[in-house]
């Protein structure tokens, strides 16, 4: 039997025309699709009417398949010949673990293809009015996951987060959130330093909300600030003011509050 083929496709931050051509030509093929938790729904509409949907989405509190088992179902459905697109939100190479799945796939002898998306560290802020680089606010931009192991926890990444990166996007951060500020401060950022949270963003339940490292953990519990959200740090939070571009639901320029 011919062996099938796994597309791994970034379906963007939420916003279902932020996804690429070339993701949706993968979708349209597809004889199987295995998504997450953050693909925006309307994206499965684009699939065959006979093709199949797996939903194998992780929420905060538990994961409806283990990593293992997703894997196994990449490798199980390309070896039976079939099409399959792995759908995740955002850009799979972004905190996607497309790295754990593509091998997995290789040592299995499966074609694949990675097609990347739009990830929400550049486009949530983008959307919130915050570009993450300009001339005048600093050169480094770096991604961190909130999600931080005992082994993440070197003084000398903390050092390099607090002073040496003007700009910093946290993914899956919220419930670590007072964490990250602490660490920031006791490594050398100002407490005054601006930061964004934008919660679902690009999506029209987005929301956001600025303050400083020193108070931003209280704003973020009076506002009921939940997953999926991203941290941003950095002074060109401040633009924001200035560039405010998208109509956000029930909270319209909510800044500062």
């Amino acid at each position: 039997m011919k062996k099938g083929k796994v597309f791994f496709v970034g379906a963007g931050p939420g916003d279902p025309k932020l996804i690429t051509l070339r993701g949706l030509e993968c979708l349209q093929q597809s004889d199987v699709i295995v998504y997450d938790r953050l693909v925006n729904p309307e994206l499965l509409t684009y699939a065959r009417e006979d093709a199949r949907k797996i939903f194998c989405g992780k929420f905060p509190d538990r994961h409806v398949m283990r990593q293992e088992q997703i894997n196994d179902v990449l490798v199980r459905e390309a070896g039976e010949g079939q099409v399959v697109t792995r759908l995740k939100g955002g850009d799979p190479c972004v905190f996607g673990r497309v790295g754990e799945e593509a091998v997995h796939c290789a040592s299995h002898d499966i074609e694949f293809e990675i097609v990347p998306g739009i990830t929400a560290g550049i486009a949530a802020p983008a959307y919130a009015g915050i570009p993450v680089t300009h001339r005048d606010y600093g050169s480094s931009f770096a991604f961190v996951t909130g999600h931080l192991r005992d082994r993440q926890e070197d003084h000398r990444k903390w050092e390099a987060f607090a002073r040496g990166i003007d700009t910093i996007a946290f993914y899956m951060g919220i419930n670590k959130l007072s964490h990250i500020c602490e660490r920031l401060i006791e490594h050398g950022r100002d407490p005054e330093t601006p930061v964004a949270i934008i919660e679902w963003g690009t999506t029209e339940n987005q929301r956001t909300i600025v303050g400083e490292l020193h108070n931003i953990v209280e704003k973020a519990e009076q506002h009921n600030m939940t997953h999926p959200a991203i941290i941003l740090v950095g002074d060109i939070v401040t633009i924001r003011e200035k560039m405010q571009w998208f109509q956000e639901r029930g909270f319209s320029r909510l800044t500062g509050v």
